[in-house]
């Protein structure tokens, strides 16, 4: 095994976009309103950092796929060897083939590398994949809001994933 798992890209978005974008401004706001016991905190955390997980998958999906035009940006992680989703759900179900080629092209600032890249990608049907990947997050993440919220009020958390659900950009 190559150690690495679908939860592992996890990490990064825990602490690259989660905290900073999600559970922060809602953290402050609950110790501004008197709501911060450790329970109610605890849970939203969970349910926002779920939700900035979300949110870190999707970057690492528009990266590659999305048109640049209505990204605003060239996407880069291929060339920088970024550690994301894409490429670790890629690993876990290539072929001994598929997985030299990753490891030949990933991460090489070179246009012939990228295609490589993208045609492992294609054979493997990550498109297919991480639409799957998203609607079972999408539907976890409302489970999550609509089982227990520690009592605060569900629209909190559902906001911030209707802003990001199905987003292009």
């Amino acid at each position: 095994s190559s150690g690495i798992n679908a939860e592992w890209p996890l990490r990064p978005g825990e602490f690259k976009t989660s905290y900073y974008s999600f559970y922060l401004p809602v953290a402050l706001a609950l110790h501004l309103c008197g709501r911060d016991s450790p329970e109610v905190l605890a849970r939203a955390r969970e349910i926002l950092l779920r939700i900035g997980y979300y949110f870190q998958i999707q970057d690492d999906f528009l990266d590659c796929y999305a048109d640049p035009e209505v990204l605003g940006k060239i996407g880069r992680d291929i060339e920088d060897r970024k550690c994301s989703w894409l490429f670790v759900t890629a690993v876990q179900h290539a072929s001994p083939e598929q997985k030299e080629l990753l490891k030949a092209n990933y991460g090489k600032d070179d246009v012939d590398c990228v295609e490589r890249v993208k045609t492992v990608y294609k054979a493997l049907d990550m498109e297919k994949r991480y639409y799957q990947f998203a609607e079972d997050i999408y539907k976890e993440i409302c489970d999550m809001i609509t089982s227990d919220t520690a009592g605060l009020p569900p629209l909190i958390f559902k906001d911030f994933l209707d802003k990001i659900h199905k987003r292009s950009k």
